[in-house]
């Protein structure tokens, strides 16, 4: 999915006081106010069940989910992270980790920060792995399936925003499934995240790299994005996160072999930049270099072609045809329209390869 005319910001990093008076009545010249009987208690209304049970379903979530929360900050930011293991491995965002490889971990229960590593980062997922040197009462987090998510569950956002450290938001599920693009940060260029969870619970900066939780206190998901538009800026509401499926296969993958290694995206096999018209105004995506023997190379397309649809959808941008690249995966047949420097136009057949980690 692409946001027309927004732009979405990454969620990484004076309160006021309401003074409330409060004072009596005056009496009603000719009403006059007859007390209860002695002894009748005065009348309370009773609070709804279900509100007492929502309200204890919050808490529980938050005592059990909070404890796995931390504050990762590094010489230029701060954002959040989650307990991943108990030998320290913390799941957080890339753009959170940047280019440092060294940190300072506050867990959101308080104590000393401690001591952290880069493990990998995987900026085109927007994922990274660091690990704490000492993982001393550490409390891991329990991920559940993003898979099996509703649209209208209520969730709640952890993490650290603001740098107002174990703060929690609530919302619901307001759609699933869908293909965002961030801003680009230090580590690595805009990252394009599939089948992100979309939430109404506010996504703050300082928030990037915490949990997105359901009532059973599972991470559904890793809060990354806030939706912003340019003329009016933030859009309340409108956050996104990374579906715990995802993050909890490139933890395991980071975990296992130091890196990811199977992205399971995939890729045309190009290097592009948007191209654009004598107006200035964007019409696809012109080719700057193409992968040797990938699946560009071998449908005909050559450096200087303009990429402008892919399967009958247009690619006016660099930033469209990734959020339609995403959608696709490694070994599809994909249909190509080229507008060529001559001014012809020509539709291939591209057959998508994996996209390489690094990308």
């Amino acid at each position: 999915m692409q946001l027309s005319r927004k732009v979405l910001r990454t969620a990484a990093g004076t309160a006021a006081a309401a003074l409330v008076v409060g004072g009596c009545a005056p009496r009603t010249p000719g009403v006059e106010t007859t007390p209860p009987p002695a002894g009748t208690a005065p009348s309370t209304p009773l609070a709804p069940t279900r509100a007492v049970a929502l309200e204890s379903a919050y808490e529980q979530v938050i005592k059990k989910v909070l404890p796995s929360t931390v504050q990762i900050t590094t010489g230029q930011a701060l954002g959040s992270g989650i307990v991943y293991d108990t030998e320290g491995h913390i799941l957080t965002n890339a753009h959170v980790v940047g280019n440092a490889t060294e940190f300072r971990v506050t867990l959101a229960t308080g104590g000393k920060s401690r001591k952290a590593r880069l493990v990998s980062s995987y900026p085109a997922g927007d994922l990274a792995m660091i690990r704490v040197e000492d993982a001393h009462g550490l409390t891991p987090a329990t991920f559940g399936r993003s898979a099996n998510l509703k649209v209208g569950q209520i969730v709640l956002a952890m993490g650290n925003p603001l740098g107002f450290s174990g703060s929690v938001t609530d919302g619901i599920v307001s759609a699933l499934g869908r293909t965002v693009t961030g801003e680009r940060h230090a580590g690595g260029g805009a990252a394009t995240i599939t089948n992100a969870v979309q939430t109404s619970a506010p996504i703050n900066p300082g928030n990037s790299g915490g949990a997105l939780v359901d009532l059973s206190g599972q991470v559904i998901g890793i809060p990354t994005l806030a939706a912003v538009d340019p003329q009016q800026g933030t859009a309340p509401g409108l956050g996104f996160a990374i579906p715990s499926d995802t993050a909890t296969d490139v933890a395991r993958q980071i975990i296992r072999y130091g890196r990811v290694v199977n992205t399971r995206r995939a890729a045309l096999g190009v290097r592009v930049g948007t191209a654009v018209d004598a107006n200035g105004d964007p019409i696809g995506v012109v080719v700057g270099s193409v992968t040797p023997a990938g699946g560009a190379e071998k449908a005909g397309i050559r450096p200087g072609d303009v990429i402008v649809r892919v399967n009958g959808t247009a690619t006016p941008t660099a930033t469209a045809l990734s959020q339609i690249m995403a959608t696709l995966r490694p070994g599809d047949s994909t249909r190509v329209e080229i507008l060529h420097p001559d001014g012809t136009r020509s539709t291939v057949s591209a057959v998508l390869s994996e996209l390489p980690a690094g990308q």
